[in-house]
């Protein structure tokens, strides 16, 4: 066997953890070996009797290509000459147990369309990227405005017959509407291979193998440089805590528990085995993998909560402790922290955000000052905490005014993202148009409510695909979004209510500037519960301010006095009710000048009208 594919270095760093990019040696590469074109086919299966590769080009037949084992630690390997690009493939594994076991490569860059389960030879490489401006642009994310509309390719539109759009149809319609709405980026749920639909990607069959429900991965590269070509950045959802259990992936690779520690109990899924030193190589080559060759521009960690902790979900179950009588999982906290600071020695100005939900302290501090070395959270308590007040009616609100406060609390213990994701709209949680209390009109002034705390609180921005126009059924991944109800007049009006703050977001810099700091906030009246309104002031480093005024009440005022950090004229810059919102359009004057007037520990205070369930922002002049 020619062995100058492999060198000693890559065998040695992928068998103990420290292999970034595994990808280049394992699977299936096209390439040339003694002037014969074909492609060079290794796998990791430590624990097997004989490995052969079986395909179409072969019959499937495993005594026609059998593998070498060629290091200790069970890489086998084989050259097939002739095999070209398209050809289906999979491994056949003949297992200690006497067995033999066919199984999809882990390393597959592509894959058959579900329900068919075979790998696909793929060149990865010759895309002719076009970007570099972006990439470089991408230094700036902490210093500008984030914000994310999450989308599931699969349901945000399809066909009139229902069959879906691919990538290049999917960059076609996508990207217009999103740069039109005013987000920044795009956050897609795992597109990663997966056999079921209905897990939306989650349970993961081909870590390497862009799911080719929508097309070729090359495909989805158009899908990522046009999002750049028009300044969206594309974010990628991704599962490291479990992967999908169908016997024909990863679990029991080679007879084995190989890849896998234990079963999810909740989810039917395997998790990871972080003790495993090429399980380290596997999955952050894997990180490594989709910003090499894709160019994507960050990750969101799916589950880090159930990585952190042994006994996450398991209140009444067994659990086993670790080595000092904790229920910290001390080899997935290592994982994470090699994981975030190899992406980061690689590309350090893309985003790892942590979908963490308890109160694990340093999730995005650097590994060396302790943390876990993640640089964005997402704000799971915040989330929980206004979405349990909107739901209230307004007569409760007052006695659980703590939920639209305490998030200042730790606003700035951490990076965070406000994220309203698609967790929150479906199994039973209601859309989130639903959510909101009261008749028809109330509830889209709710939301509009809503919506302005949300852009005007410290942290960066997300929701997920539907919440724009106030969809009011619950998200259905089998079906596209109901575009159709934009033809009712209060929906096109909070579509029309969303595009103009979220653009107002992008504009004002004071909202985003100063966003992980006090000293970008300062309350005005954080206990006014009896009237069921907040205000607060931002600020930039310059001191330069707003005023935001936020009402969750059924009652209007004609003048509700507030107060302003300097005399002189404000202008009414955001109002969430003016009619062509949806809104009632009684407040017709845009300037207020101050009076000499103490309120809300300020000197000066202006009096405006203030209507129901609004948001309101004011800015002095000059």
């Amino acid at each position: 066997m020619n062995n100058s594919f492999f060198k000693d270095e890559q065998i040695f760093l992928f068998h103990t953890g420290k292999y970034h990019h595994s990808y280049e040696m394992l699977g299936a590469h096209m390439i040339k070996e003694e002037e014969t074109k074909g492609v060079r086919f290794s796998v990791w299966a430590p624990h097997a009797e004989e490995v052969s590769v079986v395909g179409d080009f072969n019959g499937w037949d495993r005594t026609k290509h059998k593998m070498i084992k060629i290091s200790e630690g069970g890489i086998w390997s084989v050259f097939i000459s002739g095999v070209q690009e398209g050809a289906l493939y999979k491994y056949a594994i003949a297992t200690s147990q006497g067995h033999v076991i066919i199984k999809t490569d882990p390393y597959a860059f592509f894959s058959e369309v579900r329900p068919n389960t075979a790998s696909i030879v793929y060149s990865i490489e010759g895309y002719k990227w076009q970007d570099e401006a972006w990439i470089r642009k991408r230094a700036e994310i902490f210093t500008r405005p984030v914000n994310i509309y999450e989308v599931h390719l699969g349901s945000w539109r399809r066909h009139d017959d229902q069959e879906l759009f691919n990538y290049k149809e999917i960059a076609k319609q996508l990207i217009p509407y999103v740069k039109e709405m005013g987000y920044t980026h795009i956050e897609i749920l795992p597109i990663m291979e997966h056999p079921y639909d209905g897990s939306w990607g989650y349970q993961c069959s081909g870590y390497f193998s862009v799911t080719s429900r929508y097309g070729e991965p090359k495909d989805f590269m158009h899908l990522v440089e046009k999002c750049h070509e028009n300044g969206i950045g594309v974010l990628l959802d991704w599962v490291p805590g479990h992967f999908c259990a169908n016997d024909e992936y990863l679990s029991r690779f080679d007879g084995t528990m190989l890849f896998e520690k234990e079963q999810h109990w909740e989810w039917g899924t395997y998790k990871f085995d972080f003790s495993r030193s090429e399980v380290y190589s596997f999955l952050i080559s894997n990180a490594v993998f989709w910003f090499e060759k894709y160019h994507i521009d960050g990750m969101r960690i799916d589950g880090v909560s159930s990585m952190l902790l042994l006994n996450h979900g398991k209140e009444n179950r067994e659990w086993t402790q670790n080595q000092f009588g904790g229920n910290e999982d001390l080899e997935a906290i290592e994982f994470m922290k090699q994981l975030n600071t190899a992406v980061f020695r690689y590309f350090p100005n893309v985003i790892m955000a942590a979908e963490e939900a308890t109160a694990w302290p340093k999730v995005t501090w650097p590994v060396d000052d302790g943390g876990l070395g993640y640089n964005y959270k997402w704000n799971m308590g915040w989330m929980n905490d206004i979405l349990r007040y909107m739901e209230l009616q307004p007569m409760y609100r007052k006695y659980h005014h703590e939920l639209i406060t305490f998030s200042l609390m730790y606003a700035f213990s951490e990076n965070f993202i406000l994220a309203i994701s698609h967790d929150e709209v479906v199994h039973g949680k209601k859309s989130l148009i639903e959510k909101m209390p009261g008749d028809y009109w109330q509830k889209f002034a709710n939301l509009r409510a809503f919506f302005c705390f949300l852009m005007t609180h410290p942290g960066k921005k997300l929701i997920f695909m539907g919440a724009e126009f106030a969809q009011f059924v619950e998200w259905r991944y089998y079906c596209s979004l109901d575009w159709g109800i934009l033809n009712f007049d209060m929906h096109k009006k909070f579509h029309e209510f969303v595009k103009r703050i979220n653009h107002f977001y992008l504009k004002e810099e004071i909202l985003w500037s100063n966003d992980h700091s006090w000293d970008g906030f300062q309350w005005l009246d954080v206990n006014n519960n009896e009237q069921n309104i907040i205000s607060f002031i931002r600020k930039n480093k310059n001191q330069e301010s707003i005023v935001v005024l936020v009402s969750f009440t059924p009652v209007s005022y004609d003048h509700f006095r507030i107060g302003v950090p300097s005399s002189g004229k404000y202008r009414l810059i955001f109002n969430s009710d003016q009619k062509e919102y949806g809104g009632t359009g009684n407040i017709t004057e845009v300037e207020y000048t101050t009076e000499g007037i103490q309120c809300h520990g300020q000197t000066f205070s202006i009096e405006l009208p203030l209507p129901s369930y609004s948001g309101i922002i004011l800015k002095k002049e000059g």
